[in-house]
């Protein structure tokens, strides 16, 4: 199910949590439909009724984790990975004023360069391992319980405004994740991959909230080659979902990241062992719906979606 694609001039314009995205939403969480109004919903409508109490599953998940990880994390490291993070998404609105490039740059590689750098230290560590050995795929129920957790905490929620995202955009957002637990369902763990499809080795292949984050830093980069290449072929509009989804990406990244920050400095705020768990999953789960939207609204568009030949007046 998809969200309208009404939007509002800007790079932080987002999709609309119409009435049919809300009614699935709050069926799947098991909330009672008169929770908030299609045009005033918010997370906030939300927490009341999921209730306090969190998931004893997700508690002992984030416990395995975190007895894992602690005492090799650099929180210093990671917390200047997260000041670079928000920065970058600070710096989208001028990306989206300067429109498409008219030579080679590196501006966007440049916003996912703190995140790389968090990305590297997190494998160092041996937290992409961790969270593929206590983590369950993407079920439908673990995507449910995961944002559940999500949506109750105000640290988490907190987290996504630190890095920029505002109230709308949050709320679409976590709509989103939940509505689209399927395709959520398609990126298994490295073990459950079928054994030497095309021709690789899934041994090769990285695990999945490795890939979550990775996958989404390398689709931010290519974009200074491929908006200068391609500008014939995008529209400004292709070029703000693009943006849109980026933000997204970013956004999802920080939410990982914050919660293995807070296994490593406990003055910063302490999150329980399931929030940890529900950081984990939803940072990889928004990542990787970043992915998949910034494929289709501006790298594999269709003949159809193509600018017209001749050009657009910019």
């Amino acid at each position: 199910m998809g969200m309208s694609n009404e939007r509002t001039d800007g790079v932080d314009a987002v999709p609309t949590v119409d009435e049919r995205d809300r009614r699935n939403f709050l069926k799947i969480l098991g909330v009672a439909g008169s929770v908030g109004v299609a045009s005033e919903f918010s997370l906030a409508d939300v927490r009341e009724a999921v209730g306090a109490e969190g998931s004893e599953e997700l508690a002992t998940m984030g416990q395995a984790i975190r007895g894992d990880l602690t005492g090799e994390l650099d929180p210093d490291r990671l917390g200047t990975a997260l000041g670079g993070i928000e920065s970058a998404v600070a710096e989208l609105p001028a990306l989206r004023e300067a429109g498409f490039p008219d030579e080679p740059t590196s501006d966007y590689a440049a916003l996912t360069e703190p995140a790389w750098d968090a990305y590297e230290h997190l494998e160092s560590v041996g937290l992409f391992e961790a969270a593929e050995q206590h983590l369950p795929e993407f079920t439908a129920d673990h995507v449910r319980a995961t944002t559940t957790e999500l949506i109750r905490s105000e640290p988490l929620v907190g987290s996504l405004a630190t890095a920029g995202l505002d109230e709308r955009e949050r709320t679409a957002l976590v709509v989103d994740v939940v509505n689209r637990n399927e395709r959520l369902a398609n990126w298994v763990s490295t073990e459950a991959l079928p054994a030497n499809p095309d021709d690789y080795d899934p041994g090769d292949v990285a695990p999945l909230h490795q890939r979550a984050v990775g996958g989404s830093l390398l689709w931010i980069d290519g974009l200074d080659q491929h908006l200068w290449q391609r500008e014939v072929l995008l529209t400004d509009e292709m070029l703000e979902r693009g943006l849109r989804d980026v933000k997204r990406m970013l956004a999802g990244t920080y939410l990982l990241v914050e919660g293995v920050r807070n296994v490593a400095d406990s003055g910063s705020g302490m999150l329980s062992d399931g929030q940890l768990t529900a950081a984990l999953a939803a940072g990889s789960a928004v990542s990787i719906l970043g992915q998949e939207d910034i494929e289709a609204d501006l790298f594999r568009i269709t003949d159809e979606e193509r600018a017209p030949r001749g050009g657009v007046a910019r």
